[in-house]
């Protein structure tokens, strides 16, 4: 049976200062995201709780720097690259935009908030459609290599509701949300049958007596 075990990046550089952090815009974590990853680390290190064979993680630099601080507790892994999971791609257009900017340029578009996965969300960026099966082709990718291995996957928010919508045959978009915590582990295991069976979500233990942001809640998305 394969396991995949989903980490959202440490709280990044681009929520404290408000701007939608493409990957071309990614500065990285900041020094609570930092701490987010070193509590995820001592936990691992202190009660281990999976056998990983494999760490991946996104070419945005919060999720690979991320995955370069928790690989201690996985038998310093070599963290590999897997541009699949990165978080939905605003464009070149849209990137490294304040959020005011973006509301102010483009009146009426909101992200992940069309109610079409078909529609613009972020001018020249990908669609939330596009996105989706980028995601679902990584992760498919990642069951063949990997059959049968322990996964770990340092990734976003979004990539995490794509996962689980997929595994859940849930719509693309609305029905429910998903608010993934920073550092919060969401591990699925692909049983014999090929039936997903989610073993737990949003996992933030080792968060205890951390503020949960250094922004607002509106502002905590990529």
């Amino acid at each position: 049976m394969t396991r995949i075990v989903l980490i959202r990046h440490g709280e990044s550089n681009v929520t404290v200062e408000r701007t939608i952090g493409g990957p071309r815009t990614c500065s990285g974590l900041s020094s609570l995201g930092r701490e987010q990853a070193a509590r995820l680390r001592d936990r691992w290190l202190q009660h281990p709780e999976l056998r990983a064979g494999v760490l991946l993680a996104s070419q945005y630099p919060r999720a690979a720097e991320t995955a370069q601080m928790i690989s201690p507790a996985l038998n310093d892994l070599t963290v590999v690259r897997d541009d699949g999971f990165g978080e939905h791609d605003p464009g070149p257009e849209c990137d490294g935009l304040s959020y005011d900017e973006f509301t102010s340029r483009y009146p009426g578009l909101d992200g992940w908030n069309a109610g079409d996965p078909f529609a613009t969300t972020f001018p020249g960026g990908e669609t939330v459609a596009a996105f989706q099966f980028r995601v679902g082709s990584a992760l498919r990718r990642t069951l063949d290599l990997y059959d049968g291995e322990t996964v770990v996957i340092v990734c976003h928010g979004g990539v995490i509701d794509a996962v689980m919508r997929q595994a859940l045959r849930a719509p693309g978009m609305g029905a429910f949300q998903l608010r993934t915590r920073n550092t919060s582990i969401t591990e699925l295991q692909l049983d014999k049958h090929h039936t997903w069976v989610l073993l737990r979500y949003n996992d933030t233990a080792h968060l205890a007596g951390l503020p949960t942001s250094t922004v607002p809640p509106a502002y905590e998305g990529l």
